[in-house]
């Protein structure tokens, strides 16, 4: 008993520090741009080198809460994609944010908050400098951009790559709306280079207090998109298809053909073995196979003589032919001549052979048993 208690503990004790091992992992690596994932594609780093700056970093995990933070005063929202939230909710979280970084703009946020603006591509890795007259980006230097954006004609853009930028703001009475690649400069794994953790500090510092908004599945106030089949169709389908259906239907009882009443026949059916033997006889005869009509014949002739002759099933046709000439006296040449080897060439040859062939046969049946034939 004692053993299996010990067994049991060590099973639970197992058990809990996997799970704290998991949660731990789980812990660390979360989302990508999660501020409290310590991964590479976490922003921990950035979150923490804030705070040590003075800048308050409250994360909200929910639409509610973001909104009551930033309500609370001053603050810059920290704005990943959010696929979830409809136009209005975001622009309802944007409007009580004294200024917001999409850190991961896609078509949709780009053209709600940067007028004009859209995605321009990537970057292929080299460091970039800003060749513009921000202050927040002249101050930082060159950095690595990743994901490319179009600038609207309101839009300051700086870090060019062609005809694309990697950093888009505008600014509005006091308010600004900026655009970055969160990914390539944010990311723990990218802060260090260049000048990413300059601009990220600059960016995200502009208040006392960032808001950084993660988003959650059930923060979403969209409505069931998907449609009915029914929806989807046009109106002029379902009419159709009845139509169709009617005319196939009308199509079956107009061609439709009876092919006879149906006869009721009781089986098996019996047939007579002389119908048999008849029927294959007249197709040997109407396609002249002589040689197949006579090796039916000495078939049967052989198996009656094997068995007059008191032979076992296994016995050769050769075999069975000596015997019967020992029997009768017949030259055994002439007895294997009409059992095995003669042709018949033509009609009377066939018709003589099989005279042959029975007179064989009641030679070896008279030697056999004499007693028959004595009067």
């Amino acid at each position: 008993m004692g053993t299996w208690v010990v067994i049991a503990l060590v099973l639970l004790l197992v058990g809990a520090a996997g799970a704290a091992i998991s949660s731990l992992s789980e812990w660390s690596q979360r989302g990508v741009l999660d501020p409290e994932s310590a991964g590479p594609q976490g922003t921990r780093a950035v979150v923490e080198i804030l705070r040590e700056q003075g800048v308050d970093v409250r994360v909200a995990r929910s639409r509610d809460d973001a909104a009551e933070l930033l309500a609370a005063g001053a603050a810059t929202l920290v704005l990943p994609d959010a696929p979830a939230l409809s136009d209005e909710a975001l622009e309802a979280l944007a409007d009580e944010a004294a200024d917001v970084v999409l850190i991961e703009p896609r078509s949709r946020t780009l053209s709600m908050f940067l007028a004009d603006a859209a995605p321009g591509g990537f970057a292929d890795g080299d460091a970039v400098a800003p060749a513009c007259a921000l202050p927040a980006a002249e101050r930082a230097g060159a950095i690595t951009p990743g994901v490319l954006y179009l600038a609207g004609d309101a839009a300051t853009a700086c870090y060019p790559v062609d005809d694309a930028h990697a950093l888009l703001v505008t600014a509005d009475g006091g308010t600004s709306r900026s655009a970055v690649d969160g990914r390539s400069i944010m990311t723990n794994e990218n802060l260090a280079a260049e000048g990413n953790a300059a601009l990220s500090l600059a960016l995200l510092g502009q208040n006392p207090v960032a808001v950084w908004y993660v988003p959650n599945v059930a923060d979403s106030d969209l409505a069931p998109g998907d449609l009915s089949l029914g929806e989807l169709t046009p109106p002029w389908v379902s009419p159709v298809i009845v139509l169709l259906l009617a005319a196939g239907v009308a199509a079956a009882i107009w061609q439709g053909r009876r092919f006879g009443p149906l006869v009721a026949e009781r089986l098996p059916v019996t047939v007579r073995a002389a119908e048999t033997t008849q029927g294959r006889a007249r197709l040997y005869a109407q396609t002249r196979d002589r040689t197949h009509a006579l090796d039916e014949l000495r078939i049967a002739t052989l198996r009656r003589l094997a068995r007059a002759l008191g032979l076992g099933p296994a016995a050769s046709a050769a075999e069975i032919a000596d015997a019967a000439a020992l029997r009768t006296g017949t030259d055994r040449g002439v007895a294997r001549g009409i059992l095995i080897d003669d042709l018949p060439g033509t009609d009377e040859r066939f018709v003589a052979v099989a005279a042959s062939l029975r007179d064989l046969e009641e030679a070896v049946h008279a030697a056999v048993r004499p007693e028959r034939n004595t009067p």
